[in-house]
């Protein structure tokens, strides 16, 4: 069943049959492409001054801050989902546990 398939060539090697007719190719006529106009603006580098560099650090840090708080929150908001669920696998354990009893 996973073996793999050889296929079997009906023909011997070096014999082909065309598979379809080849014409003669044409050279099409060249096409002149405009050059491209000269950009008016130069692009230079991304300067940043004392008191950008402090804003983006700045802007950075709170990001970090951002993230950090809403992970921890989710963290918080799994263990204390853990936690109750914990407190009522208990409860009804007990309560399973005094039906049993028959008190």
């Amino acid at each position: 069943m996973l073996q793999p398939r050889i296929p079997v060539n009906p023909l011997p090697p070096g014999h082909t049959i065309p598979t379809a007719r080849t014409e003669p190719m044409t050279t099409p006529a060249p096409v002149t492409v405009p050059a491209p106009a000269p950009s008016t603006t130069p692009r230079g580098s991304v300067q940043l001054t004392p008191g950008s560099a402090v804003a983006l650090a700045a802007g950075g840090g709170a990001v970090v801050l951002v993230v950090g708080a809403v992970l921890v929150s989710m963290l918080l908001a799994v263990a204390i989902s853990a936690a109750s669920i914990a407190v009522v696998a208990v409860v009804l354990r007990l309560l399973v546990r005094d039906m049993q009893k028959g008190r």
